[in-house]
């Protein structure tokens, strides 16, 4: 992997010195689907699947930014979620920061290269590189515009908040991969009048651009600004603690919740996860040292229930890589252990490489009309006994992720007769159970035994419907 990495990083050498890149091809813009539950890109159904890299702007430089985008593409992510002010005194690598004295409303930017530093990029040249790139790599780039922070302390205020939306909006307002998540990690209801006018204002100008608000923990975007115009779709952050740390939060780890909350409301629009807990960080963030940590097995829960419930793709998160941690830097959180670029996949981070299981099923059939319902599970169980299923017109999925055996309701979907196959998570395999008449109940019993991460997913087909093989599909837009 490292000789592999060194090829390509010196084939890029020639290209980052250039002073510019040619427009690489655009992904095709997102939109909504016309039943408002799910997203397309160029007018066909499209998932999500999501990386958060919030610090990526700030501490990677291009050869290491070229390298992160071709393991993501790679592992099949489409979407990165970055930061672009975490705080006031936001800079590039190279040290050019975001801004004049800190004040988000005069954004710093320089004609060419910047002549306080020779041969260098200003920030937002270095921001304008990361997203063609990412395009490139046919990946959309989902920008939080200011960390909650800025605007809790004031220097994200009313008064400045329309004159920094509007330079974002008309630097990015034509990009076809930007999505703007409005908001970072605040209760929005302390400073709700600044996250409205950031949204109105790149809304006004951006309008084809998708938004929303990514919300402090075990909160939703649904719970304030589902009416807001300039929302687009809900997003939720459902970690990072477990169910003995909940608290007076009886949601727990229970993410399906906010999936079911959001899709319970009125007007229709789509929702995700878009921060769940990630892999290798402790449960809870800030408890002791020495606490255990989420592993991949339970970002594989978060993401199956999320999608099972009803979410039109899902975020992944990695300790390290989200603060793009080295050894020794000043700037670690979380108790991290590992360089980013060896988090990036297995084994210091499994969960990376198995997200693509779960895209590749939902690709495999048809999205259009895909809802949950569960209904389907007779014989439904609590926390991590909970099955979690949805089906289409002629499909259906049921998530264990136990491997508890369960009883499925038959004749929800098309067809006289169906087909049945466990498909793992894990691995993407599938093993064929058999076909039998569509009606009444039936007993399904998961291979291996019952245990937390001896996930399998049970897929039901119309048997006149000769679907391929679950999990086989062509690229998506």
């Amino acid at each position: 992997m490292k000789d592999m990495f060194g090829t390509i990083l010196a084939a890029l050498a020639a290209t980052t010195a250039q002073p510019a890149l040619a427009a690489p091809a655009a992904p095709p813009p997102l939109s909504v689907s016309a039943d408002q539950r799910h997203l397309e890109a160029g007018g066909k159904p499209w998932f999500w699947l999501g990386d958060t890299a919030w610090l990526l702007l700030s501490r990677l430089d291009r050869d290491e930014t070229e390298r992160y985008l071709t393991v993501r593409e790679r592992q099949g992510f489409n979407v990165i979620q970055v930061m672009l002010l975490h705080t006031p005194k936001m800079t590039s690598r190279t040290g050019a920061p975001a801004l004049v004295d800190g004040d988000p409303g005069r954004p710093r930017t320089t004609p060419g290269n910047d002549p306080a530093r020779p041969g260098e990029y200003d920030y937002w040249d270095h921001v304008d590189w990361v997203v063609d790139r990412a395009a490139a790599h046919g990946i959309y780039v989902a920008m939080v515009p200011a960390w909650g922070d800025l605007a809790t302390d004031r220097q994200l205020t009313e008064a400045n908040a329309p004159a920094y939306g509007r330079f974002l909006a008309e630097r990015y307002g034509k990009r076809p991969n930007i999505v703007w998540l409005n908001g970072g990690d605040t209760r929005s209801e302390t400073r709700s009048a600044v996250w409205d006018a950031l949204g109105t204002t790149i809304k006004a100008i951006a309008p084809r651009q998708l938004m929303t608000f990514h919300p402090i923990g075990r909160t939703s975007s649904a719970w304030q600004w589902h009416q807001a115009p300039w929302l687009d779709f809900n997003m939720f952050q459902s970690g990072h603690r477990s169910y003995d740390q909940e608290g007076p939060n009886a949601i727990g780890e229970d993410n399906w919740r906010y999936v079911a909350d959001a899709w319970a409301r009125e007007p229709a629009k789509p929702v995700i996860d878009g921060e769940p807990s990630y892999e290798n960080i402790p449960h809870g963030l800030h408890e002791p040292a020495g606490a255990p940590r989420w592993q991949a097995a339970d970002v594989r829960r978060y993401a199956w229930w999320a999608v099972m419930a009803g979410a039109f793709g899902h975020t992944y998160g990695e300790n390290h890589v989200m603060q793009m941690y080295l050894p020794g830097a000043d700037t670690a959180n979380f108790e991290p252990i590992l360089p980013w670029h060896q988090a990036l996949t297995a084994p210091n981070a499994a969960g990376a490489d198995q997200m693509r299981h779960l895209k590749a099923l939902i690709l495999s059939r048809p999205m259009a009309g895909r809802v949950p319902d569960p209904s389907l599970i007779v014989d439904n169980g609590t926390r991590y006994d909970r099955v979690l299923a949805s089906r289409g017109e002629n499909y259906a999925f049921a998530y264990s992720y136990t491997g508890r055996p369960f009883t499925l309701r038959l004749g929800a979907i098309s067809g006289r007769q169906v087909r049945a196959a466990w498909y793992s998570p894990r691995d993407g395999a599938v093993t064929p159970i058999g076909t039998f008449a569509n009606r009444g109940t039936r007993r399904f019993d998961p291979p291996g035994e019952i245990a937390p991460g001896n996930d399998w997913t049970l897929v039901l087909d119309d048997a006149a419907a000769a679907f391929p093989a679950p999990g086989t599909t062509g690229r998506q837009p």
